[in-house]
């Protein structure tokens, strides 16, 4: 049986079954982040900007915000740039194709770019679903704007509590897809934030199997951890937590220098954060933007997006 859990958990007894995979070869280093900087008021307003996804050009950028201009409540926009080096376009809302009268947030792209799961608490058949996990597909990865109807991911991810922050990842060794997410189900721990990982089934990106929860040190049952993040090598694990050296809600790190070796004790992203809620990073495909929401003061509204930035010392993928 395949263990996607490989990717996150070393120290389990069942990983010996598993051929050890080669190690990193000179993994790659990074300078600590800079000082956070405003992303502007071109995409921040004096509404709630948050829960941002990068595309793996860098040229387009997915978040929230109860912008004017929606479907109600809160929507999934798009901000665009030509290149690397030109300023973001003013956002744009995907539409009602994707969006609802209710809220609409926190996507995931897929590998491929293909696939966006997002979270939506819109009502089915009647019945409110709190904070659930749902799909959507375009054909042309290039189309920001080409997303077909979604559909509800199904009751094997959802769950009858609040589902939230997808991410997919996939196996660099492997190629296995796998989506992380944190959701706050009965069998956590005792508060509502664990960290999940399911395996997609059959190669697709649409179907996943049973999630597992993620255990320490990343899933302490006593805080509240969420909003999970895998540098696309699978040696830089990014999160949310309340654990102690927080101020509110921290963005924390774990680091590795192989797929065999043991994670580091997580560590807080003290240049990153403040002494306001700091939440929901989204990761450059190079590993050297982090940009993240935050509700610190003097920014343009409740919430904001943010940008860090660090320099790769040396190393390779």
């Amino acid at each position: 049986m395949k263990l996607p859990l490989r990717l996150v958990v070393t120290a389990i007894a069942c990983l010996a079954v598993l051929a050890a995979a080669p190690a990193a070869d000179d993994p790659p280093r990074f300078s600590a982040w800079s000082q956070p900087v405003n992303l502007g008021s071109v995409v921040n307003s004096s509404y709630y900007e948050g829960c941002p996804t990068i595309s793996k050009s860098g040229l387009s950028l997915f978040f929230r915000t109860n912008l004017p201009g929606g479907q109600g409540g809160a929507d999934i926009w798009v901000a665009q740039r030509d290149s690397l080096e030109e300023p973001w376009e003013a956002p744009v809302n995907l539409g009602d194709t994707v969006n609802s009268p209710a809220n609409e947030y926190c996507t995931a792209l897929s590998p491929d770019e293909h696939w966006m799961i997002f979270v939506s608490d819109r009502w089915v058949d009647g019945v409110n679903t709190l904070q659930d996990f749902w799909i959507t597909h375009r054909q042309n990865r290039r189309d920001d704007f080409g997303w077909e109807a979604p559909t509800k991911l199904g009751s094997v991810v959802n769950s009858a509590a609040h589902d939230n922050a997808p991410r997919y990842f996939e196996d660099p060794m492997t190629g296995e897809l796998l989506l992380f997410f944190a959701g706050g189900r009965p069998t956590g721990g005792p508060v509502s934030g664990d960290i999940w990982v399911a395996p997609a089934l059959d190669d697709r990106k649409d179907l996943f199997g049973t999630p597992t929860l993620v255990p320490e040190p990343f899933s302490v049952p006593i805080y509240n951890d969420s909003h999970p993040l895998m540098r696309k090598d699978g040696l830089e694990f990014i999160f949310v937590s309340n654990r102690p050296g927080s101020a509110l809600q921290d963005i924390w790190a774990a680091t590795r220098d192989s797929l065999e070796d043991p994670w580091s004790a997580p560590f807080n992203l003290t240049t990153v954060n403040s002494a306001a809620q700091d939440f929901r990073p989204t990761l450059s495909f190079d590993g050297k933007t982090l940009i993240f929401a935050s509700d610190r003061p003097g920014g343009f509204g409740t919430g904001d997006l943010y940008i860090s930035t660090r320099i790769k010392l040396r190393g390779r993928w």
